[in-house]
């Protein structure tokens, strides 16, 4: 399927940093609960991830890409307010999509 730019502008992707991770014991596959400040301008959102490859410790103070704009999804108890996002190595692993470089938080991704 192509689409054309209006429809992936239309995608509001910011970076964020990871600022504090929770167990999960309900989620039906292994996740843990994020929370996740985008700066001042959208403030700081909610989401579960399937990123368990990762522990905590790896997870707090890291950056992120997140779409931002999508209806909140309910998970369980969790409101997952934005989809962070990733891509799967050969083993099935979700390896989060980050900025190489500490770009402010709340940044556009284009």
């Amino acid at each position: 399927m192509t689409i054309d730019y209006d429809h992936f502008a239309a995608v509001d992707m910011r970076v964020g940093r990871i600022i504090a991770v929770e167990d999960f014991p309900e989620a039906r596959k292994p996740a843990w609960k994020l929370t996740i400040d985008f700066g001042d301008e959208i403030g700081e959102k909610r989401s579960s991830a399937q990123i368990t490859n990762y522990a905590r410790e790896e997870l707090v103070g890291r950056r992120i890409v997140a779409v931002v704009n999508f209806p909140p999804r309910q998970i369980g108890p969790v409101r997952s307010e934005v989809l962070v996002l990733g891509a799967s190595d050969e083993e099935g692993r979700v390896i989060l999509l980050a900025p190489d470089t500490d770009v402010p938080l709340g940044a556009r991704i284009h």
